[in-house]
């Protein structure tokens, strides 16, 4: 098993997070004939704590894959289990953080209104929700367009919010499809610079990318696609060491002194120098340091601006505790916050009985009991029920037995008539 080790922090890779074995994904038609295999039998696994990528050109299989393992596709043949269970089961979509290759975004709502509305979908309070909802704003470089509705972003912009949205439920496995699509060379560096921070913190990162840099830049194991199946795997340097050519570093040297070196080399080794040349800054370099330049000169931008500290409830292993304790203190407050209902239960202990009415409740008893005793002891006398005052009209008034009889000979009258109208005179 492989074992990656960055700055301080050590993780051993053992537990595997996502396994497939001979994974096979055929699209059909409606009579159930195969039009394209996407993917065709394919091995891989990720451990936890690594940053895994899927490397291919369009078209190889990667979006499918990963899709697989969302849970969005059924596959066709082959085994697949994340987190030891079907990818289907919801229990592993909540520990799972998706970045789709199309940011989706409601358009009228602001990054503000779209963190908070994200993190009611998975069950968080409303003070959590406030404050990753800061720190993922300020992290992602959007503090200060919080409130602009995202129908107004850049694609670039877009896509940061959208990466902040997959973070919101602090995800044990970040899925990225292609995280740099639409983003500036320094949202690039800065996205590099976060996938690796949180590698650190101890996430478990896939990446898909048809940009080799990004995928050479981050990750500590990688896949290569072409048609459906797997060409290449291995680590970054395994899969780009160069064993025919050797590269020697050293500060610059005058003509005479390459020649030396070549006439030396081709007496001890019989080999010559193919190439001498003076090394450049890369165009990424260069263009880094301008803006960072300009930002030091405090120029204006309505974009995005670059991204702050990491949040902090994206925190490694080691300070789950922490964050469980709080959790539990959270939880207790909100408990003493609630109004406690009385019980009703049966089993409940009885009360003490009253010793007896005092004597203001006596005299009351007494007269309700007995008015006249009341009255003559010279105690107010209890207020006598007032019957409620029964609305009088004209229907109510009027006697059931008297019976307008004329409208009844007016209606019958009305009846013998002609249908023409006319009268109904005697005949002559």
């Amino acid at each position: 098993m492989s074992v990656r080790e960055t700055g301080s922090t050590r993780h051993d890779s053992r537990e595997r997070i996502v396994d497939a074995v001979g994974l096979t994904k055929t699209f059909t038609d409606f009579w159930l004939r195969s039009t394209a295999k996407a993917v065709d039998g394919i091995d891989f696994h990720i451990d936890r704590h690594e940053i895994f990528g899927l490397l291919g050109p369009n078209g190889s299989g990667k979006s499918t894959s990963i899709k697989m393992i969302l849970g969005l596709l059924h596959k066709t043949r082959g085994r697949l289990v994340v987190f030891g269970r079907d990818p289907s089961d919801v229990a592993v979509k909540r520990k799972i953080g998706y970045l789709p290759e199309e940011t989706y975004l409601y358009r009228y709502l602001n990054p503000t209104e779209t963190l908070d509305y994200y993190g009611k979908l998975f069950g968080l309070d409303r003070r959590t929700r406030a404050r990753r909802t800061g720190e993922l704003l300020e992290m992602v470089g959007l503090d200060q367009v919080a409130h602009r509705p995202a129908g107004e972003f850049s694609k670039g912009m877009a896509r940061r919010l959208g990466l902040a949205q997959a973070l919101v439920n602090d995800p044990e496995l970040l899925i990225l499809d292609e995280p740099t699509s639409g983003l500036d060379p320094l949202g690039t560096r800065q996205v590099k610079d976060l996938i690796l921070e949180l590698g650190r913190r101890g996430k478990t990162i896939l990446l898909t990318s048809h940009l080799l840099a990004d995928v050479e830049d981050v990750c500590d194991r990688m896949v290569i696609l072409y048609g459906g199946r797997i060409r290449a795997e291995g680590t970054s340097e395994q899969l780009l060491a160069d064993s025919h050519h050797t590269l020697i570093r050293t500060p610059r040297l005058t003509d005479a002194a390459v020649s030396a070196v070549e006439k030396a080399l081709h007496a001890s080794q019989g080999v010559g120098i193919e190439r001498v040349e003076t090394p450049r800054q890369s165009l990424e370099a260069l263009f880094l340091d301008i803006v960072e330049k300009a930002r030091a000169e405090q120029l204006a931008t309505s974009g995005a601006q670059a991204g702050g500290k990491i949040a902090s409830f994206l925190q490694s292993e080691a300070a789950d505790a922490g964050e469980g304790g709080a959790a539990v203190v959270d939880e207790l407050v909100r408990a003493a916050e609630r109004p406690v209902a009385p019980s009703m239960s049966r089993a409940s202990s009885p009360q003490p009985a009253p010793a007896g009415p005092s004597g203001a409740d006596r005299s009351v008893l007494d007269a309700l009991v007995d008015p006249s005793k009341a009255e003559a002891a010279g105690a107010p006398a209890a207020p006598r029920a007032v019957a409620p005052a029964v609305r009088k009209d004209a229907a109510a008034d009027k006697p059931r037995g008297d019976i307008d009889s004329g409208l009844i000979d007016s209606l019958l009258s009305d009846s013998d008539k002609p249908a023409d109208g006319r009268g109904g005179g005697e005949k002559r």
